[in-house]
């Protein structure tokens, strides 16, 4: 037991867990009610799970679903690409311009959704390319699509708004009949199983970490880091597109200034919580997902507590601060040192009087 409670305090994961440890407990203090479930029936009879807790898993799928490709370009690039919501703009200005150029079928929502992954991988591409090949700052290198990329969602569509609707838009952004989680929970689950076996069973996670840890060494290696930075802003790109579609399939329209508006910072912060260092290297998409969660339940938090929407975000800076500052390697090699000269000791002593317990009996 000991030996796991040190190997906890070491990991990636201590700050997301800590974080949303705090906040399911200071919710079941001020409201015990605040995490309850129930079953009922929306507007077309059809079962569906309620409450804060699903909310606040349906409400950070495109921020969990970003965070997963923030992650990766991180690791690769030690930078972050803050075009991210924009790509998504653009990525679901294709996805409807499709979809109203014919009839709403599942094959024409799958070429739709095809169609939107091509145009944000080339996104991906274009922004790879200034990183890997012209050695551009991810952050600036970034800064032109997220300049540009919502005016270019707004000439896809014709500077129009379009709307799109129909049963398999609703299953997509809302709900299946017959299973009562809402879809976009259950496209966070299927992407990150995904993603979690191909970094499993190839080298892309290994060969992405060496790159952000040391690219000349990578590179002596046998590793391109061109290719493993292009791959990486690639994934991102088809994040974007499904967090794009996700977005659009939920309002049933496309607003190229509001989709997504600001995700971008989130993604970033979630990688952040998530105990993954923003300088590159080792990494952790549980972390990150995790990260996603803890900012969702915050916002939820506050205004479940009445805060008004015009101060959410001020209040929401500050308890993110106060995490990342908190997960900063200075704040966690003093919080090791305190543990290892104050804390190990009475851990240790509560585990083996613990064990003579268990023993006893």
């Amino acid at each position: 037991m000991a030996k796991w409670w040190e190997k906890f305090s070491r990991s990636q994961l201590l700050v997301p867990l800590s974080a949303l440890l705090l906040l399911v407990v200071y919710n079941l203090f001020r409201d015990i009610g605040f995490f309850s479930i129930i079953l009922a029936t929306n507007n077309d009879g059809n079962a569906v799970l309620q409450g804060n807790l699903i909310s606040i898993l349906d409400g950070a799928s495109e921020l969990a679903i970003l965070a997963i490709g923030m992650t990766l370009v991180t690791a690769s690039s030690r930078g972050q690409d803050i075009s991210v919501g924009a790509v998504a703009a653009v990525a679901g200005s294709v996805f409807v311009r499709v979809l109203r150029a014919n009839e709403i079928t599942l094959p024409i929502i799958l070429f739709a959704f095809l169609a939107a992954c091509a145009v944000a991988m080339l996104c991906g591409v274009f922004n790879g390319t200034l990183v890997s090949v012209f050695k551009i700052q991810p952050m600036i290198a970034t800064l032109i699509l997220f300049s540009a990329g919502r005016s270019i969602a707004y000439w896809i569509n014709g500077g129009a708004t379009p709307t799109v609707d129909g049963p398999l838009i609703n299953y997509i952004g809302k709900l299946i009949p017959g299973i009562p989680i809402p879809s976009p929970i259950l496209i966070v689950i299927l992407l990150g199983v995904l993603v979690s076996l191909v970094l499993r069973f190839t080298n892309l996670g290994l060969y992405t970490q060496a790159v952000g840890i040391n690219e000349k060494s990578a590179h002596l290696n046998g590793i391109n880091p061109v290719w493993i930075k292009l791959i990486s802003f690639m994934v991102i790109g088809v994040c974007a597109a499904i967090a794009g579609a996700i977005g659009v399939c939920k309002i049933g329209l496309i607003n190229h200034e509001k989709i997504l508006l600001d995700i971008e910072m989130d993604a970033i912060l979630a990688v952040a919580i998530g105990g993954n260092a923003l300088g590159g290297g080792k990494f952790s998409l549980k972390g990150s997902v995790m990260g996603a969660y803890v900012i969702q339940a915050l916002t939820t938090t506050l205004y479940s507590i009445k805060v008004p929407s015009t101060s959410v975000k001020a209040y929401k800076a500050i308890v993110i601060i106060a995490i990342v500052v908190l997960g900063s390697p200075m704040i966690k090699e003093a919080l090791m040192q305190f543990r290892d000269k104050r804390m190990k000791p009475a851990i240790d002593k509560l585990f083996r009087k613990t064990s003579d317990v268990v023993e006893s009996q």
